[in-house]
């Protein structure tokens, strides 16, 4: 059985949790589709491995054209439609990163095995047990509301109905019997009081059913407005904070359609009590009296089911996904010059009558002005089509409008001057979303605006404007505040951590744990300092260097982000890097290890990124530490860390290579924790080919060398820096079959 089946299985909550994990990037379709051949491939060793990555991107794109050719053969247009979309948007994300396709689809597996894990353990769902029980208290306490709305609609259409049957019936004796006052042969006074009684009665029961109705109609649209008012103030605010969260790694944001089918059914609500006014409107023509509660309430009752039907379809226009350029699909809000970008609307109120009816257009930066912003911001224009019909043909069914081709030009004529107090980077932005309902006699604008946005114009600006966006999203949920920058508040450690953790998280399947958030916070808020209440302003976070460092702490954190992604991704998601720990700490841990254990931490003096390894040796009583010169990227291009650990060597007496490590901490066997990631050796017996046609060259390896001469042994932990005369000798020492990168021994 498919995990894919299995998952289709679970219960509602969990499935809600299964369609956290699809978007447009990629799509819950294809996962559908392609189940069996998704599960089969080795999502984990593509995501680090290109050639493997580009492969089964191609490999997939196939398995798309042949589901093509199946729906064809089927004349299923709609979904020849979908797969054709899904296959274009795959090759527009996905084509020149590969590799970032499939560590998300190893991820959406992963998170899937996950939810399967959680939904049949019955351990695993007492996890975070009663943060579950609220959600789904709230959840089934909504679902009653909206019901009862529902059902209160439903008994009023049949008051109304019992109403217009009674007001019928009394119009039709009324008037017979005033026929058959006229006639000749007229009743008797006993026969004629009795239908007078009778049609008194009836008078007197239509006056009260007719205050039941108004009563009842009063009654619904106070539950309404209360119903729709959790709608609004709660569970719609609690979305857009989610959301936010999600853009800046956060959890991944709760879908929609449970919202949309609230905001739905209570819209449906409010159109049926326009409609059930409208008839009581029609009765009262055709029979009123004094004091007729219809005649007195009629015009309150419309205007607030008018009102309360405005608000939800007002609120109800939102950003679905936020701007987000392809290429760049973990750094939303961020937007490059000259680059498409995307981004989502949808109308949470699905009405079919709405359908193709609302002609959204897109404003950058409306209402701002010398005025409400400062001086020196530079202004833009949207190229492409800014005007999109929201349909549900295109979103599964939702109503909604995705704008796929937008880009942003500067205008020259309005250049940013020097007056400007912020860098480009600090400038945020907005997209406004305008539209309008026209149905019979009403008119609605609806109006909505992305979260605050950054324009870079080089790719080199993207660490620092992403810097801007995770510092407003994580302070602030005030879009129009776009003047944020200009004074901005300090953040609380106990956030800052969270966020620090999730930008690991989002990319990766680790976030960090809190030994490595300790040693973060220390190097923001000194040592001994880090507490969830200490405060980091945005100048320590992004723009002042870090201790004697000629960088700041985000730009280091980002270049270290680059490199896991680029060349660790596969170690850090298993755990071997402990990644970032201080010295001190690094040498607590590994002095009471056997000699030969070591750790791997990132290196704190490189801007770019780099890694280095950090290992005891030694009697227990008197151990020494010894750390290599960190690889960049430039090192791990060409070898991989796992190798380098693999053939590293150290000149011991006699200028013997040896290498000195033996258990990755805390004891793991060298080659039990890194075996599976070395590159595959060539069989030595066999000859190369080489252009030409000649044989018999001698395979040469690519390893990492430190010299140390024997005088030096006795006291490593003072070792000098590593001439060039002693890189020669090293050089002329090791056989002219290697090639060797040598690196200072220091501790």
């Amino acid at each position: 059985m498919s995990q894919w089946y299995k998952l289709q299985q679970l219960d509602s909550r969990f499935l809600e949790q299964v369609h956290q994990l699809y978007d447009d990037s990629f799509p819950m379709e294809i996962r559908q589709y392609l189940a069996q051949w998704l599960e089969s491939q080795d999502w984990d060793h593509a995501a680090s491995d290109v050639s493997l990555a580009t492969l089964l991107f191609q490999n997939l794109l196939s398995q798309l054209d042949d589901q093509y050719s199946r729906f064809t053969q089927e004349n299923n247009f709609l979904l020849q439609h979908n797969i054709r979309k899904s296959k274009r948007n795959l090759q527009n994300t996905f084509e020149e990163d590969p590799m970032y396709m499939a560590m998300m689809i190893s991820k959406c597996l992963h998170e899937e095995r996950k939810i399967l894990k959680a939904a049949q353990s019955a351990d695993q769902m007492q996890v975070g047990s009663v943060q579950n029980t609220v959600m789904l208290g709230r959840q089934k306490e909504l679902d009653g509301k909206v019901k009862n709305v529902k059902d209160n609609v439903v008994e009023i259409e049949q008051l109304i109905k019992n109403l217009e049957d009674l007001q019928d019936e009394y119009d039709f004796k009324n008037k017979t019997l005033q026929v058959r006052e006229g006639e000749a042969n007229g009743m008797t006074q006993d026969d004629y009081r009795k239908e007078k009684v009778q049609l008194h009665t009836m008078y007197l029961h239509l006056g009260v059913l007719r205050q039941d109705v108004v009563r009842k109609i009063t009654a619904l649209l106070n539950l309404t407005e209360r119903t729709q008012n959790d709608l609004i103030r709660e569970e719609l605010v609690e979305w857009k904070g989610r959301q936010q969260i999600a853009c800046i790694g956060g959890p991944p944001n709760a879908c929609l359609d449970q919202l949309q089918n609230w905001f739905t059914t209570v819209a449906e609500s409010l159109q049926q009590v326009r409609q059930q006014l409208k008839k009581l409107e029609e009765l009262e023509q055709k029979f009123t009296y004094d004091s007729d509660p219809i005649t007195q309430h009629k015009k309150g009752l419309h205007d607030r089911t008018l009102g309360l039907f405005k608000q939800l379809i007002q609120c109800s226009f939102v950003v679905e996904r936020q701007p987000c350029m392809p290429t760049h699909p973990q750094r939303p809000l961020v937007l490059k010059t000259g680059v498409q970008f995307t981004v989502k609307l949808r109308l949470l109120v699905k009405l079919q009558e709405l359908n193709y009816k609302l002609k959204v257009q897109v404003v950058f930066d409306k209402d701002v002005n010398e005025r409400n912003t400062v001086r020196g911001f530079r202004k833009f224009n949207i190229l492409g089509t800014n005007t999109k019909v929201m349909n549900m043909e295109e979103s599964n069914g939702s109503l909604s409008a995705e704008f796929r081709h937008l880009q942003l030009k500067e205008q020259k004529n309005a250049a940013r001057t020097n007056e400007g107090p912020l860098i480009v980077t600090e400038e945020l932005h907005s997209l406004c979303f305008e539209t309008t309902l026209e149905q019979s006699s009403l008119i609605i604008d609806l109006e909505t605006m992305s979260l605050p946005i950054v324009v870079i114009s080089n790719v080199s600006q993207l660490p620092s404007g992403w810097a801007s966006i995770l510092w407003y999203n994580m302070l602030t949920n005030e879009p129009k505040n776009l003047s944020f920058f200009l004074n901005p508040p300090c953040a609380r450690w106990s956030q800052l951590s969270d966020v620090l953790s999730w930008q690991f998280s989002s990319v990766t399947k680790r976030g960090l744990d809190t030994d490595q958030l300790n040693m973060l916070g220390e190097k923001l808020l000194g040592f001994g300092k880090c507490i969830p209440d200490g405060l980091i302003s945005w100048a320590r976070f992004c723009k002042e260097n870090i201790n004697d460092k000629n960088f700041p702490f985000w730009l280091w954190v980002e270049g270290i982000l680059e490199l896991i992604k680029k060349h660790l991704l596969f170690l850090w998601n298993d755990g071997s890097i402990m990644g970032f720990i201080s010295k001190e700490r690094e040498r607590n841990l590994l002095k009471d290890k056997q000699s030969g254990t070591f750790l791997l931490r990132f290196s704190e003096s490189s801007r770019e990124g780099a890694i280095t390894f950090t290992w005891v040796e030694g009697p227990a009583n008197d151990p020494s530490f010894h750390s290599v010169e960190p690889y960049t990227r430039k090192e791990l291009t060409a070898v991989s860390l796992p190798d380098i650990i693999r053939s590293y060597k150290v000149m011991a007496d006699e200028n013997i290579p040896e290498n000195p490590l033996k258990y990755l901490y805390p004891d793991i066997l060298k080659d039990n924790a890194f075996g599976k990631y070395y590159s595959r050796p060539k069989d030595p017996s066999e000859p190369m080919d080489v252009e030409g046609g000649e044989k018999g060259y001698i395979k040469t390896e690519l390893i990492s060398v430190s010299e140390v001469h024997p005088s030096r042994l006795q006291n490593t932990d003072n070792l000098l820096p590593m001439s060039p005369e002693e890189f020669d000798e090293v050089s002329r020492v090791i056989s002219p079959a290697d090639i060797m990168m040598c690196s200072e021994y220091a501790s």
